[in-house]
């Protein structure tokens, strides 16, 4: 049951993403009017005979007919929108995030917003996301980096009942309750609303442990189902005394990664919630 702290090992990632716009062609018909033009007759010549001469039939003079009237269509009425002009909402300013080295103070006073003082002081409050981002690659991996952890140190000891066998005292798991409830004090979607918020500084600070790009959203899912694949055990673990630390007894917890065996030292109650709040981290993560 000792805890060990590693060196992340180098990862690296990339993405491009590539916009197609389309070009639209417009025809433009342009048409052509005639005018046809009427030559009038020459005027008919009268014939004279020199005998009789026949008088030329009267023609009367009819009026032409009248042409049809042409009916213009009545316009149609102008409809005038008469609701008022609507004032674009505004768009609230987005405050920018500070540098990496000048985050601690922003990061702990959002923290402060939403958790209780009494969870606060079980806060690491230096270096808190280069020690959050050092801390969840190592979990990953199945390591836990001590000098990395983000929170203090229980100030209780472990204690163990001495019997026929070794046995963990169960108010070993009380040690645990109060950074239970820091990690659950908050929803899975205030979670991932900061974790989105300070994405920037987050990946930056895993740039400098030799990650690129966006890896370490990866890496925290990696994390979340090293822990989540924890086997609960169903009764008490036995325990063998190992110079100045204890051990399982059994190699099946023994030979389980430190980062699960952490998990297992909590206590079955304290993990099962861990377990809830980390399943629904990652059902937001998913999505």
């Amino acid at each position: 049951m000792s805890e060990h702290s590693s060196e992340p090992e180098v990862q690296k990632g990339s993405s491009n993403n590539n916009l197609i716009f389309a070009v639209v062609v417009l025809i433009l018909v342009a048409g052509v009017a005639a005018f046809i033009l009427l030559k009038p007759e020459d005027k008919p010549v009268q014939v004279v005979e020199d005998i009789v001469a026949e008088e030329a039939p009267v023609v009367e003079y009819q009026e032409p007919e009248p042409e049809p009237e042409v009916t213009e269509p009545e316009p149609e009425p102008v409809v005038v929108d008469t609701a008022p002009e609507r004032t674009p909402e505004p768009v609230p300013e987005v405050e920018p995030l500070p540098t990496l080295n000048e985050s601690d103070e922003v990061v702990v006073a959002r923290m402060d917003e939403l958790l209780s003082d009494q969870v606060m002081s079980l806060m690491v409050t230096d270096d808190l996301i280069r020690r959050g981002v050092v801390y969840v690659d190592n979990i990953a991996k199945g390591k836990v980096a001590l000098s990395h952890a983000p929170v203090e140190r229980p100030k209780e000891s472990f204690k163990v009942i001495e019997g026929d066998i070794l046995t963990i005292d169960p108010n070993s798991y009380e040690r645990y309750t109060p950074y239970v409830k820091l990690f659950t004090s908050l929803s899975a979607a205030q979670v991932i609303r900061m974790y989105d918020e300070y994405k920037p500084l987050i990946n930056e600070a895993y740039a400098e442990i030799g990650y690129e790009g966006d890896a370490f959203t990866g890496t925290l899912e990696e994390a979340i189902d090293v822990l989540l694949d924890t086997p609960e055990p169903k009764g008490d673990m036995p325990l063998v005394r190992n110079s100045v630390t204890y051990q399982y007894a059994y190699s099946e917890w023994e030979n389980l990664p430190d980062a699960q065996k952490q998990l297992l030292r909590m206590g079955p109650e304290n993990m099962e919630k861990v377990k809830a709040a980390l399943r629904n981290i990652k059902a937001e993560l998913e999505q």
